[in-house]
């Protein structure tokens, strides 16, 4: 006889939770995200510290960079103090873009908590924090708190 813990259950339910919020997340390389974090930085940055900040390969962002370029959205010049180096920054476009785009995730992340009260928020937030904590004692090899960098984004 097949029977499910609670345990077992709980797990199943945040596999479940982040398959929802893949789906729904800009990603790490998405035109939002980078128009988000560019603005969130002052608007500009070098493409090296960009792709750090992001997590992403200088390859995989080049192509990402052109169609934000072509849309009018950033630019793309070569650094006076160092040519390999190259700066992005946002336009008023951009700019305008950015803001859009945070204003549709936040609206998003009301949605998705919807069904909450405000102290159930506040319930769901320590246990996760409980959970956060223990696991990284627990497994120290895992990437506790860093996949979005827990910093607003």
């Amino acid at each position: 006889m097949n029977q499910t813990t609670i345990d077992d259950k709980l797990i199943m339910s945040l596999l479940d939770i982040n398959h929802v919020m893949r789906a729904l997340y800009e990603g790490r390389g998405s035109q939002r995200r980078i128009l988000m974090v560019l603005d969130e930085l002052g608007g500009q940055i070098t493409q090296r510290e960009l792709t750090l900040r992001l997590g992403i390969q200088p390859g995989s962002f080049s192509e990402v960079a052109a169609k934000l370029e072509n849309a009018g959205y950033i630019t793309r010049t070569p650094s006076e103090t160092d040519r390999r180096a190259i700066n992005i920054r946002l336009t008023a476009s951009g700019t305008a873009a950015a803001a859009e785009a945070l204003a549709q995730r936040q609206q998003r992340h009301r949605e998705m908590f919807a069904c909450l009260s405000d102290s159930d928020k506040e319930t769901l937030q320590t246990l996760l924090d409980k959970i956060n904590l223990d696991w990284a004692q627990r497994y120290p090899g895992a990437a506790h708190g860093k996949v979005h960098g827990r910093k607003g984004e």
